[in-house]
Order: C-alpha cells, then structure tokens, then sequence
C-alpha cells in the first residue's frame, strides 16, 4: 500500500440549495427594546416593517429575520459583507412570502447563477422558522487542492 491518497474528483455545484434558520421572538423582542429605530432600520426594510405592524409584529419580524439568515446560508458568502437590507422578505398577493435581493447579496446570487429564490416561513408566540431554497444552473467547482498535478 502506497502513502499517496486518491485524487478527488471535482465536484458539480449544480441543482438547489437550501437554507434554514430559527429564531427565538424573545431574541428581537430584546433587540427592539434594547435599539430601537436602530435596530429596525438596519435589519429590515421599510416594506418589511410595514408588512409587520399590528398585532404579532415581533413574531412576524423574527420570522422575516430568520428568511434572512437561512438566504445567507444559500449565499455562502464566505468574506463578503451581506447587509440585512439587501434581502427583503416580500409579501406576495396570494399571502405567502417572497425574496427580493438587492447590492451585495444580488450580486452574490448573479456570480454563483442562483435564482429563483423560495421561501416559507412560520411562527408562534415564541418561535419563527423558514426555509429558503434557490435553483443553480450550476457549473463545475474546482478547488486547488482538488487539482492533481500534471
């Protein structure tokens, strides 16, 4: 037996990626109280905190902020900045949600060809969940360290 492992084969990035996230209320609650106006400007968009108000606000509001970390984990954004703002958790007519991106998370979307974006979102007194796929088209990925030498 030889000591030289198996060069890997290059992977294929094709097909869905999926995010999930879940957030305790409790969590945003205390954001809100502790920040304020700060905290909801730079976490959520202007059409978000609309879609929230009234009755169940923090639960809504957790429950977008959840999407939001679970199209992070689709992103993969490794060293580039993704401000919350730049990924909105829309409301849609038939009254589930939507994802709309803007800046640095379009821009990620664009270079690694993900697009249309799902998400489905739930939520209790206590609790917010969602989950977020996307659709790859997909390309070979090839890292350094795959490439045997020639």
């Amino acid at each position: 037996m030889g000591d030289t492992a198996p060069t890997p084969t290059p992977m294929l990035d094709i097909g869905p990626r999926i995010g999930c996230d879940v957030v305790n209320v409790v969590d945003v609650t205390r954001s809100i109280e502790l920040f304020g106006r700060r905290y909801l400007d730079r976490t959520f968009t202007p059409h978000e905190l609309q879609t929230c108000a009234g009755p169940a606000r923090d639960q809504r509001l957790a429950a977008r902020f959840a999407a939001k970390e679970a199209v992070v984990k689709v992103l993969r954004p490794g060293d580039v900045p993704v401000p919350w703002s730049s990924i909105e958790i829309t409301r849609a007519e038939w009254g589930g949600c939507g994802v709309t991106l803007s800046g640095n998370a379009a821009e990620l979307a664009r270079t690694q060809d993900l697009h249309d974006f799902q998400v489905s979102i739930s939520h209790e007194a206590d609790v917010a969940i969602a989950m977020v796929i996307a659709t790859r088209s997909g390309a070979r990925i090839e890292k350094k360290d795959d490439i045997a030498d020639d």
